[in-house]
């Protein structure tokens, strides 16, 4: 169908609202009328990439999310909800401030932070942990250190002042990030199951209560400008990204439990105000009740002058949250809210009609079929496979020369590396200890732990994804992010019970594009059902690219795992000295140049991204269970997955966590850098006291899991595989220092 555009409307006004002349005559259509401008910016909002996920939502049906745990379906709600027993659910949900933190790095990732506290909020659930997935190109670049700089700072600002403990996260460099960084924040809640709520608008005549920050223009086309379409850079766009307020956040936070705990027949339902601001809030939740809704604009309190319906509809200042009230209980829950000092107004009811209308005080400023503002057009396109994918499979990797440097002069230039060394310098800006439930703090395992107040269990949280793997291969990295985030709880001693994900890709109506996020969420796919682990929540966040070049496709994982005694929890370190060292998953040091495919060592030493990563997703189910199994019943003093850069960093890093050096006896066999360095999947050193190595052995022998004896603990050097001799001063000060030289 040819769009026909009135006088008013453009394809520079539809290219700035995110709607394509096809999607704009869909909209005349449907509603058998032109829009007016308010109208227009609704459909733009809702309609948007970010809001209607028109690419994505039909890939994302592969995903597996079943499981006698779930108390929410993925999709209905602002977050995935399990059952962890002892009558609590636990809240998680992971999303992306991408686009707002190229722009505006601090308030882009503080408001992400506070966006994402906010959507566990919803669900009437306390955040207690947030973790964050990071991604900036070289730190040689000016512009990437000013962004790295930028965002730890956000980060730490918003989440150290509203209470709530960062606990876990990852960082990567890489050129593919140079312009498009990737910012993902992640929170976990929990709640008293009776009190879960629901984002819906039923029985009408039931009141829009809007409580928090008064309403400004910062932020506006937020969702379907800035984050539904690539950068285009002589655009200014600084006006789209929200500025946060952690210390009003913090009273919203508290104000709304209180309500939701004291006053809980009161509330039909609750919606924290995001992407696309009152627009989304509210008619998202009006379409979920099968409902209506009317809203007058002059009652949402203005913090600008001479603001528009258009203004206030489209804002996403943050810090506000939509509830929907019984009217009999208005009195008495704004009077909680006076009590802590928040601004609450009426700004609207639910109706029976199904029309979102829109007034201007006594003018109709816009009517709308609510179904025909949420139900936008879904694209399924078929992908094509990029050729550098064979070009990639094709390189013969035993041909590449091993490095000039030594072993030891490769392990210390790795553990140096900023994708390998310390993140000390970023977590120690993050209060980790606040709620005095952290168990386990960043920097000493794979996983976070924390207790689960009054109780003795105690939850795992991880993030984890890597975006070379998926460049060389969609389908196998999908598959590795999902395991590796499984493998890192499986570290601690946890059974993982959730996912959340963040699908960070370039621009779907490129045809490779859309086929590396088709061959990912199919590989992710795969591996929940080998991993038995289901995804509950999660977030798109496409048209990551400028100037037409797309970063690495990067799928984020966050996992989230059980512990039924908090206290029998495992960490990464060596503790004792005499302790055997094991590798599980393996029952040989092998130097397949296979293994550097996507590799560090093949990255930082040869400056190539090529190969071909893999997984055996049995043996990888085998390996973890075998692990948590072990550590449950005593048997292992510490346990470390074999993931960035290999068996001998991973080595090195279980000696530094622990201060203690190894004695590794065992050979390797073909390529000394691929047997030190490779990234062969579904491996895990653990140590074990003496007398402990018969039982696991068994273990071993019995879940049909390959494993080798490495070696022994102690020392003060890393002597491995007659190639490495290291002392720990001279790992702990490559590894210590590597990350705050690059940034600095």
């Amino acid at each position: 169908m040819e769009a026909q555009f009135p006088v008013a409307i453009s394809p520079e006004l539809l290219q700035e609202i995110a709607l394509t002349p096809q999607e704009y005559a869909q909209i005349v259509q449907r509603l058998d009328r032109e829009p007016n401008a308010l109208e227009l910016g609704l459909f733009g909002a809702l309609w948007s990439e970010h809001c209607g996920y028109k690419h994505s939502k039909p890939l994302l049906k592969n995903l597996p999310s079943e499981s006698p745990r779930l108390l929410a379906a993925p999709g209905a709600e602002n977050a995935g909800v399990v059952d962890i027993g002892n009558g609590l659910a636990l809240v998680v949900k992971i999303e992306s401030h991408n686009h707002p933190s190229a722009v505006e790095p601090f308030h882009g990732a503080a408001t992400g932070v506070g966006g994402i506290v906010r959507d566990i909020l919803a669900m009437g659930a306390r955040p207690i942990a947030l973790l964050n997935s990071l991604r900036f190109g070289p730190p040689e670049e000016t512009r990437s250190r000013y962004l790295f700089h930028g965002v730890v700072g956000g980060i730490s600002w918003y989440g150290n002042c509203i209470g709530v403990p960062d606990v876990g996260g990852e960082i990567v460099f890489s050129p593919s990030y140079a312009r498009n960084p990737l910012v993902n924040a992640m929170c976990v809640g929990i709640l008293p199951k009776e009190r879960l709520l629901s984002a819906t608008a039923t029985g009408p005549g039931n009141l829009l209560l809007l409580v928090g920050a008064d309403t400004g223009r910062d932020g506006i086309h937020g969702a379907s400008g800035l984050a539904s379409r690539a950068f285009e850079e002589e655009r200014e766009l600084r006006p789209t990204v929200q500025v946060g307020n952690p210390f009003l956040e913090k009273v919203l936070i508290e104000a709304c439990l209180e309500v939701a705990e004291k006053l809980p027949e009161a509330i039909i339902g609750m919606q924290d105000l995001g992407a696309a601001g009152l627009t989304s809030a509210a008619i998202e939740c009006a379409a979920k009740g099968g409902t209506g809704l009317w809203i007058d604009v002059t009652k949402v309190p203005p913090r600008e002058e001479a603001m528009t319906p258009y203004d206030i509809m489209l804002s996403e200042s943050q810090e506000r949250m939509l509830l929907v009230l019984k009217p009999e209980f208005l009195d008495s829950v704004r009077a909680l809210f006076d009590k802590w000092d928040l601004t609450s107004s009426v700004i609207g009811r639910v109706t029976d009609d199904g029309l979102a209308r829109i007034y201007d005080g006594d003018s109709l400023a816009a009517q709308v079929p609510v179904s025909v503002l949420t139900e936008p057009p879904q694209y399924r396109l078929q992908g094509v496979k990029p050729s550098w994918i064979e070009e990639a499979h094709a390189t013969d990797l035993g041909a590449i020369p091993l490095p000039a440097l030594s072993p030891d002069e490769s392990l210390l230039r790795l553990l140096a590396s900023i994708n390998i060394a310390s993140r000390r310098p970023v977590y120690r800006q993050y209060d980790h200890q606040v709620g005095a439930n952290t168990v386990v703090s960043p920097g000493v395992a794979d996983a976070a732990v924390l207790r689960v107040p009054g109780t003795n269990t105690g939850i795992a949280l991880t993030v984890d994804g890597n975006g070379r793997y998926c460049y060389l291969d969609p389908y196998a990295g999908g598959a590795i992010a999902v395991a590796e985030a499984c493998r890192n709880l499986a570290c601690v001693g946890a059974q993982g019970i959730a996912l959340t994900d963040c699908l960070n890709f370039g621009n779907p109506e490129r045809r490779e594009v859309y086929y590396q996020l088709e061959e990912c969420i199919n590989g992710m796919a795969a591996a929940c059902r080998a991993l038995g682990v289901p995804i509950v929540s999660g977030n798109v966040s496409l048209y990551n690219e400028t100037d037409g070049e797309a970063i690495y496709p990067t799928p984020i994982v966050g996992a989230v795992g059980l512990l039924e005694e908090v206290s029998r929890h495992c960490t990464a370190g060596f503790r004792n000295p005499g302790d055997v060292i094991i590798l599980l998953g393996a029952a040989e040091v092998a130097g397949n140049s296979e293994s550097l495919g996507g590799s560090e060592i093949l990255a930082l030493l040869h400056g190539r991204v090529s190969g071909r990563p893999s997984i055996d997703l049995a043996l990888e189910e085998r390996v973890q269970r075998l692990c948590r199994d072990a550590i449950a019943q005593g048997l292992v003093n510490s346990a470390h997955d074999c993931a960035d850069a290999g068996l001998a960093v991973t080595l090195a890093e279980s000696c530094l966590a622990g201060d203690l050096g190894a004695e590794i006896a065992a050979k390797h066999t073909g390529r000394w850098d691929a047997a030190l360095f490779g990234e062969t999947q579904s491996r895990i050193v653990v140590s074990v006291a003496p007398e402990q190595l018969p039982a696991l052995e068994r273990l071993a022998a019995e879940a049909s899991v390959p494993h080798l004896v490495l070696g022994l603990v102690g020392g003060v050097r890393l002597a491995a595989f007659g190639l490495l001799d290291v002392s720990l001063g001279e790992m702990r000060e490559a590894w210590d220092n590597g990350l705050e030289r690059a940034v600095h």
